[in-house]
């Protein structure tokens, strides 16, 4: 199931490049196997910079769920979080993190990216978030080429 909700964020951060961002970043947030919500970054056509895919896939799914808590829920990225939507995903208690690159692979092909790890800031919260690396690697990265 994993594979197949990555796909789904792949398949939406294709749409990026359609609305004329420059960042092929894709979320999907499940719940028992079903999709809540699904985003792309809009930071561009919105012009608000914290619009990034889970941001959006966040927003989407506290909306739907009349919830400002995701604790049931299960967040699927194209990409590591970065530390503003690994914060917005802890702040909403997200307990699951699903990814396909790590934010290193990213900044090695020119995203500009704060280079810290979600582990790393697992630690530092004292949180207990699973996250689950690598997923669809390949097809990830194949977005940032």
């Amino acid at each position: 199931m994993d594979e197949d909700f990555i796909k789904l964020a792949i398949n939406e951060a294709k749409k990026s490049f359609k609305d004329g961002e420059k960042t092929p970043f894709g979320a999907v947030i499940v719940k028992n196997d079903v999709v809540i919500s699904i985003a792309h970054n809009t930071a561009r056509q919105t012009f608000d910079p914290t619009n990034h895919a889970e941001i959006n896939a966040i927003r989407k799914a506290c909306q739907k769920l009349k919830n400002h808590h995701l604790s049931d829920c299960t967040l699927y990225t194209t990409c590591e979080p970065c530390v503003m939507c690994f914060a917005a995903a802890w702040w909403a208690k997200i307990p699951k993190i699903i990814y396909g690159v790590k934010l290193n692979d990213v900044v090695k092909k020119g995203q500009r990216e704060i280079d810290v790890n979600c582990q790393f800031l697992n630690e530092k919260s004292g949180s207990v978030v699973e996250m689950k690396s690598e997923v669809l690697r390949e097809e990830c990265l194949r977005l940032f080429e």
